[in-house]
């Protein structure tokens, strides 16, 4: 038993040996920044992995708007529209979805996992922290572990009536502002109770941002959506 005992561990450490280290950035920051690093903390726990919204929430209404110049910094950031989230959190909107549909409703997703480099370039059009995470931080995006999100009703599509458009860095925006409709304050606290059953917590500044509640287990990354791409 000891000597078995022994064998793991000498195996364990080999392979700890082996595995890359994860480097930092100009802000002291781990940050995973290759393809090859990104699966190799997969193999090690297959939680980290990355999912296609698209694929494993197939009744999910995709519409990024950074994939597009519909954005406030008005220049498209992603080459084209994919939402990808870490796999627990995936699973959970999964269950989200799947109450809603119930009710007859969906969710529309404007934005999950971004890569580091993104998060930089919106830090240079608003500094503002409330509503773009500072680089010297990173955000929970840069994780796979947030997610923009509304509903919409599923026979129509049509969006459900919310506080504000998309990226509204205003007050309107803030969980705590009811100078609303009885409607838009129901709808928005329907999302808010919803979300929070199941996994996520929002965050006060802006009604549509969700962050998994374990996204402290998972790195900041800066992996390209071209370069996911080629990660079956």
């Amino acid at each position: 038993m000891y000597r078995l005992n022994y064998i793991f561990l000498l195996f364990f450490l080999l392979h700890a040996l082996d595995a890359q280290e994860i480097p930092k950035n100009e802000y002291g920051l781990e940050v995973i920044d290759n393809v090859a690093l990104y699966l190799e903390t997969v193999e090690r726990d297959s939680t980290k992995r990355l999912v296609d919204l698209e694929v494993f929430i197939p009744s999910v209404v995709i519409d990024i708007k950074y994939a597009t110049t519909d954005n406030f910094t008005d220049k498209q950031l992603y080459p084209y529209a994919k939402a990808y989230l870490r796999y627990p959190a995936a699973d959970a909107l999964r269950n989200v979805q799947k109450e809603l549909e119930s009710l007859g409703l969906g969710l529309k997703i404007w934005d999950a996992y971004r890569p580091y480099a993104a998060t930089k370039l919106m830090w240079d059009y608003v500094q503002d922290s409330r509503y773009v995470a500072n680089p010297r931080s990173g955000s929970r995006h840069n994780r796979g572990c947030a997610v923009d999100v509304t509903l919409i009703d599923l026979e129509t599509g049509n969006e459900l009536k919310m506080p504000t458009a998309y990226d509204d860095f205003s007050e309107r925006a803030h969980l705590d502002y009811d100078d609303f409709p009885d409607e838009t304050l129901n709808n928005r606290a329907f999302l808010l109770d919803i979300m929070k059953r199941h996994g996520f917590d929002p965050l006060p500044s802006e009604w549509w941002h969700f962050d998994y509640r374990e996204w402290r287990d998972f790195e900041l990354m800066d992996i390209s959506f071209d370069e996911l791409e080629t990660v079956d």
